[in-house]
């Protein structure tokens, strides 16, 4: 679990809060967009300010006006991101001064039993200020004018909360994490998964495609073993979502699987396996993801399953293994994070040297490789020189012998041989030195 504490940022839609909280955290984690409700879950990003390390949490807007059930589910994720902050960050457009709805807003959040620190944002000049007098009304303390975009005052509201969370206990030291990626196209069942994997409403859940737009990391407990979850948003055509803010959405998710050590592919079981799923999983393959397939939605689908398995471990490389489940029901979902955690145990493994080379001389043995022009290649020497992915060198007396097929075949045993289905492999073939 997060061993720091933590800030929610809150406020009404388009009023600059994930532009601050990229500002705050000196990156660009968070989606920013002109339009209006672009963040929807609850985004945790590290931060720190005078040796003292927090997480800000960017939440959707809050507007109490609109009674659909999206913002509903907005309003509910912003509660239970302040019910687990230490701080809250009131965000406010400076330009607009105080809007209707937002005095109710701050009446809530005096009621509220952790300290409250109303940013002023869109305050773009010095010369600007006076506009902060007005939010004085709002009966939540003295205002701090920043602006996010230019970086004006972001420091006095850094001193700010640093202050307010002096008092804080920090939790226990950081232990290694296993980051999990759920990934896979858009409405394939991702969210609802999620949700039934942690047990509560942890994102929101939607007919409507594509309502996930960040990457959203929760911190688990499985067995003893500390595991980050990552929800994504849906992979789609790049085509088909240049310059909306589906693009970027959509980078955030494959930033999302390159700092991944498993990736969970999560396919529709009612549509069977697509070559979109296929790309997925090929797409978590070249980050360096482990990678397990899953066809939700099982309930409800009509697949074979073991044509399904017979086409991944036609098309794909790495041979990952296929699983079935429900998000729905809850058939099959609870043993998903304890496969990935085993999965990235498997790459993470190192297999001694004596060992490996024993592997390559059986293998040699038993399947040498084809004669090139009267020349065969031979493996001098085989050593692993990385993990997760794991790597692995074998010297050889001249690459232009390796064939293509022999190296699958050798791969491929590999994979068999030490339980790494659904591993990516990377064998370098390094020529005698003379």
């Amino acid at each position: 679990m997060p061993n720091r504490p933590t800030v929610a940022i809150v406020g009404f839609p388009n009023v600059g809060k994930s532009t601050l909280v990229n500002r705050l955290a000196g990156g660009r984690e968070a989606v920013e967009h002109s339009e209006a409700g672009v963040t929807r879950d609850r985004k945790r990003l590290a931060c720190d300010w005078n040796g003292l390390e927090f997480d800000l949490l960017d939440t959707g807007g809050v507007d109490l006006d609109d009674t659909s059930e999206l913002s509903a589910d907005i309003r509910r994720q912003a509660a239970m991101g302040m019910e687990e902050a230490d701080a809250i960050v009131l965000v406010l457009d400076g330009r607009s001064g105080v809007r209707a709805g937002e005095a109710d807003l701050a009446a809530q959040l005096r009621s509220s039993t952790v300290p409250v620190i109303v940013a002023v944002n869109k305050v773009d000049r010095a010369e600007e200020e006076y506009r902060v007098a007005e939010f004085h009304s709002l009966g939540l303390g003295e205002p701090v004018a920043v602006s996010a975009t230019h970086g004006l005052g972001t420091g006095d509201l850094l001193d700010r909360v640093v202050s307010t969370l002096a008092d804080v206990e920090p939790g226990p030291p950081d232990r290694e994490t296993v980051r999990v990626a759920v990934v896979g196209r858009p409405n394939v069942g991702k969210s609802s998964l999620v949700n039934k994997i942690l047990g509560e409403e942890r994102v929101i859940v939607s007919d409507i495609a594509g309502t996930t737009r960040d990457a959203i990391d929760t911190e688990v407990e499985v067995g003893g073993r500390p595991l980050t979850l990552i929800d994504t948003a849906g992979l789609r055509k790049k085509s088909k979502v240049a310059g909306s803010v589906e693009h970027y959405a959509q980078l955030r998710s494959e930033r999302a699987i390159e700092r991944a050590d498993v990736a969970i592919v999560v396919c529709d079981a009612s549509e069977g396996l697509t070559s979109e799923d296929l790309k997925v999983g090929e797409a978590a393959m070249k980050a360096g993801c482990a990678t397990l397939m899953v066809m939700n939605k099982w309930d409800i689908g009509s697949a074979d399953i073991d044509d399904v398995r017979a086409r991944v471990l036609r098309k794909m490389r790495l041979r990952p293994e296929v699983v079935t489940c429900s998000a729905l029901t809850g058939r099959n979902v609870a043993g998903l994070l304890d496969r990935a955690i085993s999965l990235a145990d498997r790459a993470a493994r190192r297999i001694p040297t004596p060992e490996l080379n024993r592997f390559v001389a059986d293998l040699i043995g038993t399947t040498p490789p084809p004669a090139k022009r009267g020349r065969r290649l031979k493996i001098l020497y085989a050593a692993q020189v990385g993990e997760s992915p794991p790597r692995y060198a074998m010297q050889v007396n001249d690459r232009k012998l390796i064939g293509r097929e022999w190296a699958f075949h050798l791969e491929n045993r590999l994979r068999e041989e030490w339980g790494l289905e659904g591993v990516p492999l990377i064998i370098d073939y390094v020529p005698r030195s003379r």
